[in-house]
């Protein structure tokens, strides 16, 4: 054992961080990938695990940058944010969800990401012993920082009979008078379910009854279809004294990898992540912010996104079910979330969702992730991009029937079995 080896802390592992055998889910992935595509450089690996956008940012988001990047007074520290994105935050919830009273000066921090907001959000408000109360699956930042702190996880798992919703009313009491956070996530990442106002006016009641924090990931919060319209947990009357809404750019306005988001809601709460959040970061850079107030003063230009991902869920769905998913449009987000197939038709059998993805990476060339903690599914994207080799003028929909053809044709020959 090395000098250094001996020092890690216990979060990251102690002495055996770099050693353990465990291969996580995405490190799996990434290298079941990159052997497929060695054995088969023919054939074009079709990734329906992306997370993110395939297309570029709004062009006058990307122009709003060109400007600002280079003048002077766009340089030195950000640190707790800028008022012009402040205030450009406030109008984006009152335009995009209809909410309003939300003062930017107290109510409004702007984050480098959601990803390193939830990592500050523990740090605030979880000591030994607390609970923070976190959906599965899901975005897994929170849930680790509280470990990290000494605190302790529940799980609410999200089922399709319960609308993959929390069953608030299934903790236990005990549990209840040590949580400190409850954790939701809606438009919902990987499960695509979307949240109606009377869940969120559970919630609110419920957080009000045992005193504590709602944190409500609204990272997919304007990405809805068929007629849904955006909703905010800061909507609701009362939310705003129990609660936090964490907004991020990265998915409505195609900003993924420029680190940009906002909280938003009770003052006190804000006030304490902003102390942490001092000491972690000096602030996105300016011009980026700027660039975000473009983006948050066009809201309009997510209407486009809608209108591409709905389209694709039009015409991946029908594929999924040709090959025997049981899959519907759930309304949010960019994903489909298919229960997993037991087999094949050819006597191969999959012990887990894992195991499912990991063949359909190296016999199909098709990627996806898999989810186990409620059920063993799959999450598929619409972000999927368009398969190269269509004809001169390929219109962008035709690209997107070809690709999805193509997805189809797959699974097809794949002979899948469900249980």
């Amino acid at each position: 054992m090395s000098f250094f080896t001996s020092k890690f802390a216990d979060r990251i592992g102690g002495s055996g961080f770099g050693i353990e055998t465990e291969v996580f889910k995405f490190e799996q992935i990434k290298r079941a990938k990159r052997a497929a595509c060695t054995a088969h450089p023919e054939i074009p690996l079709i990734d329906l695990g992306v997370g993110e956008s395939d297309q570029a940012a709004f062009t006058p988001v990307v122009e709003r940058l060109r400007r600002e990047a280079g003048l002077l007074e766009n340089r030195g520290y950000a640190d707790n944010g800028i008022p012009e994105f402040t205030r450009s935050a406030v109008r984006y919830l009152e335009n995009e969800f209809s909410v309003t009273g939300i003062d930017s000066t107290r109510e409004i921090l702007h984050c480098i990401g959601s990803k390193s907001a939830f990592a500050q959000i523990p740090l605030a408000f979880i000591n030994p012993g607390d609970v923070a109360l976190v959906t599965v699956p899901g975005y897994p930042i929170l849930s680790s920082y509280t470990r990290y702190l000494g605190g302790e996880v529940y799980p609410l798992p999200l089922y399709a009979s319960n609308d993959f919703l929390p069953d608030l009313d299934s903790i236990p009491a005990a549990i209840v008078r040590r949580a400190k956070l409850l954790y939701i996530n809606y438009p919902n990442n990987p499960t695509g379910a979307l949240a109606n106002r009377a869940f969120f006016e559970k919630v609110v009641e419920w957080a009000h009854e045992h005193e504590v924090i709602i944190v409500h990931d609204a990272a997919y919060g304007a990405l809805v279809y068929d007629g849904n319209k955006p909703l905010s947990l800061l909507s609701i009357p009362g939310a705003k004294d129990v609660g936090i809404e964490v907004h991020s750019l990265s998915k409505s306005f195609n900003m993924t990898g420029w680190r940009l988001g906002f909280i938003a809601g009770n003052a006190e709460a804000v006030a304490a992540v902003a102390v942490i959040k001092d000491n972690s970061d000096s602030g996105q850079f300016r011009a980026i912010q700027k660039a975000g107030v473009e983006a948050l003063d066009s809201y309009q230009l997510t209407q486009k996104n809608r209108e591409r991902y709905s389209r694709r869920f039009d015409i991946l769905i029908p594929a999924l079910r040709d090959a025997g998913f049981l899959v519907t449009k759930r309304g949010g987000t960019f994903y489909v979330y298919a229960p997993s197939p037991t087999g094949t038709a050819d006597g191969i059998r999959f012990s887990n969702a894992q195991d499912f993805s990991t063949f359909l990476i190296h016999n199909k060339l098709i990627s996806t992730v898999p989810w186990n903690e409620a059920g063993e599914y799959i999450r598929l994207s619409v972000t999927f991009g368009i398969l190269p080799g269509g004809r001169p003028g390929e219109s962008e929909e035709e690209g997107e029937h070809r690709t999805v053809d193509e997805i189809r044709s797959r699974l097809l020959s794949a002979r899948l079995v469900f249980d």
